[in-house]
């Protein structure tokens, strides 16, 4: 794979070929903290042409503040080169992973960008790794906050003028989609295609802050595993979940190692189906054929077991798995990875299909020390094993277990780490990394942008036409295991032994609603939704409001430690639940006549959150969940910021915790205990009118919440799940942070949805 080096200064360079001059106000990353921010690397531009043919174009791209620039070549290379497209980030846009698509023989990540006002004006981009396009997914953030900072600092005239900017045909240039079509013959007649994918490293600068590594904090949920290392192979340890353990006869375990490379590195060599590396480390699964791909994030594999798995009627073996994979916003990759059936592989003359057991990987990476250029990440492989094999194993009765699959898949790990370990071109490649770049002014002269033809939005500049963890931390010193044993609860039995120990955020209220005012008695059994409240934790198909001890959150000093705190009681009490059906996803439920916001009781909540998450699906569903308080909300508060703010603000601070409380194995590892900013992951819509606020949350927006969802709705009846809302504390008045609203969901049937009509 070909890289671009690093610069060395480069806010210096790109003042030699751009002709800027950089001086002016401050206003990087949302302009709180008077850096700007500048990225630039390679992508691969995705479109359709006038003729249909599907074009795929190496460009170099400069955002640069709220600004966009793309070239044919890199500037820095080539002084003086004008771009071929200039544009401006608007507030309004919406980048969604789209995944993996494999696009002229290679895998490639792609980007899908579009106005959330108008999704017909959209562009595709594509990058060469995952963590490539997570880095340009931040810099498009970036960008998208430069935009709201100066609409906040400019009032009117700033937002008139970023209107004018963006007021545009976002269709493309017909100009230069003819030039788009006549390559493209070019190419088909000398029988190339598209050109050639370089697979060029997105290297955005060299100098790094400190969020390139990521925290070692695993999750924000307390979790029931207890887990305890048996044996230690080629130094990779072996655990087994003894909290569940005699709970049945097969048994949790995983395998765990430390491997030094990246976690995109990782993630790119375990996807990899290539033969010749697969054979490398991987004793079972060498070979390998994609049968079938769906919606970037799922893939079906068929292979064939190698002769020591062969039966002892020499029959060979075959199998059938799907994998699903993600990566979370801390970073962490998951892949999942299930037993299938596939109509284009039936059964074979000569072979035994073998179904390989469930399991997930997990890779994430682990902080490294200041001045280190040596990254690593976590490695785990976690599985279900049949107990007695398992247990006879443990206890070194019986050695056939060492030729089983179950122990091949539990050596990959190991596997993996020796491969990379000998393969220092693996080992030691860059990551993308972002630029800080202190340069005392991101606004470009308006003289830059007079001209109508390079006055276009960024999707003229991408779209030109588009069609469109592990539990386990690595070695650490004393002082930092007791700090991260009383922060990072991983389990219920450690939470009960240290609970004395531990501090509890409970929220402020007076601090975030008025405390002159005299509070007012909820009653919740004055409110009925669609879904009914548990009696008990036996009861299904229902809600119960839990308490915020299961979640842990940001305590008073996390600025300066990164400590967390056992979440307190929710500040609003959740007072319904409604269960709807929907032949569409349905926006502004708090205005339906029928909701209970528009009661009379209802009028007279001092305020009401309304969170109504629509679930993709056939049929779609929406599960709206309401939130009231006694008093009406201060003025001055962090809520009160966040209930009358602007949309950025909105989705940059508005916070979930998820949590399976009881439930199948595989889908809590895929819905994991990581909060999540929702703003930043899916699609957020905001209705702000009298006494509410409604956040329409649209999960099929993102094609890996579609992905999870998908999943966890396969399992809806057996899963109990909880879910904190909070507002995300950034400074330290707003700290320690405190759970808005929590609930716990105890087995939901999806035909109990009460079907609504608009």
């Amino acid at each position: 794979m070909e890289t671009i080096s690093s610069l060395e200064n480069p806010g210096s360079e790109r003042s030699d070929w751009d002709g800027s001059s950089g001086s002016g106000a401050a206003g990087g990353g949302g302009g709180e903290d008077g850096r700007t921010f500048e990225y630039f690397g390679w992508v691969y531009h995705l479109g359709m042409n006038s003729i249909g043919q599907q074009y795929c174009r190496l460009r170099f791209l400069f955002i640069r503040g709220k600004y966009l620039e793309m070239y044919k070549r890199d500037p820095q290379e080539n002084p003086g080169i004008k771009p071929i497209q200039r544009g401006v980030v608007g507030p309004t846009l919406m980048v969604e992973e789209l995944g993996r698509r494999k696009i002229n023989h290679g895998d490639l990540y792609v980007l899908r960008l579009y106005n959330r006002l108008d999704e017909t004006k959209k562009g595709e981009i594509a990058c060469g790794t995952a963590g490539e396009a997570q880095k340009w997914m931040e810099a498009f953030d970036h960008a998208k906050q430069q935009a709201e900072y100066e609409l906040s600092r400019g009032g009117g005239s700033a937002r008139n003028k970023l209107n004018m900017e963006i007021e545009i045909n976002l269709e493309g240039h017909r100009p230069r989609v003819k030039r788009y079509a006549h390559g493209l013959r070019n190419l088909i007649r000398i029988g190339q295609g598209p050109e050639m994918l370089l697979r060029q490293s997105s290297v955005l600068g060299a100098r790094v802050g400190t969020d390139q590594y990521i925290e070692g904090d695993n999750g924000d949920a307390v979790e029931a595993h207890e887990w305890k290392c048996v044996q230690t192979i080629n130094g990779v340890r072996i655990f087994e979940d003894v909290a569940d353990s005699q709970s049945g006869k097969d048994v949790l375990v995983k395998s765990v190692g430390v491997v030094d490379a990246t976690a995109d590195t990782v993630f790119e060599v375990i996807l990899n189906i290539e033969r010749h590396q697969r054979y490398e480390w991987d004793t079972l699964t060498g070979d390998l054929e994609l049968i079938d791909s769906y919606d970037g994030h799922y893939d079906v594999l068929y292979g064939i077991l190698g002769p020591k798995y062969h039966t002892r009627w020499h029959s060979r073996r075959d199998f059938i798995f799907s994998r699903q994979w993600f990566r979370g916003q801390d970073g962490t990759y998951t892949i999942l990875q299930f037993p299938a059936v596939h109509k284009e592989k039936p059964l074979r003359s000569g072979y035994r299909r073998k179904q390989i057991n469930p399991s997930t990987w997990q890779i994430r990476s682990l902080s490294t020390p200041m001045g280190s250029n040596a990254p690593k990440c976590i490695v785990s492989q976690m599985l279900e094993i049949d107990s007695s094999r398992w247990f006879r194993w443990k206890k070194n009765n019986c050695s056939k277990f060492e030729k089983s699959v179950p122990y091949a898949l539990l050596c990959q790990v190991a596997g993996l780490k020796e491969y990379i370990g000998a393969n220092p071109a693996l080992k030691y490649e860059s990551a993308t990394t972002v630029v800080h770049s202190n340069i005392s002014n991101v606004s470009m002269p308006n003289g830059e942008y007079e001209d109508a033809k390079m006055q276009d939005e960024f999707y003229d500049a991408i779209a030109a036409n588009s069609s469109s963890s592990s539990e386990d931390e690595g070695s650490s010193n004393d002082e930092n295991d007791k700090k991260e044993m009383i922060v990072k609860l991983k389990n219920v039995s450690w939470a009960l032994t240290i609970l004395s120990l531990m501090r509890t955020s409970a929220p402020d209220v007076n601090k975030e609603l008025e405390p002159t005012a005299t509070p007012i008695i909820i009653n919740s059994t004055q409110f009925h939704g669609s879904l009914h409240k548990g009696k008990d934790d036996t009861d299904t198909n229902c809600w119960t409001s839990p308490n915020g001890m299961g979640f842990m959150i940001r305590g008073k000093t996390y600025l300066e430690d990164n400590l967390k705190v056992m979440g307190g009681d929710p500040l609003l009490k959740l007072i319904a639940v409604d269960w709807f059906k929907v032949d569409k996803p349905i926006d502004k439920i708090a205005l339906h006549s029928k909701c209970i916001v528009q009661s009379e009781i209802g009028k007279r909540l001092p305020f009401i959150l309304v969170m109504n998450l629509q679930v993709p699906a056939k049929p779609n569903y929406s599960l709206v969940l309401y939130y009231a308080a006694d008093r009406p909300v201060k003025k001055s508060s962090l809520l009160a910021k966040f209930v009358d703010g602007s949309d950025m603000f909105r989705d940059a601070r508005l916070k979930l915790i998820p949590s399976i409380v009881e439930g199948y194995w595989m889908v809590k590892r895929a819905v994991g205990t990581k909060a999540c900013l929702l703003g930043k992951a899916v699609s957020c819509k905001y209705v702000r009118q009298d006494n509410f606020l409604e956040i329409d949350v649209d999960i099929g927006s993102s094609s890996v919440a579609r992905s999870v969802i998908g999943l966890v709705l396969g399992y809806v009846t057996s899963i109990v799940v909880d879910l904190a809302i909070l507002i995300e504390a950034k400074e330290e008045t707003e700290l320690p942070e405190y759970i808005l609203g929590a609930v716990r969901l105890n087995r939901l049937r999806p035909d109990s949805a009460v079907h609504l009509e608009v």
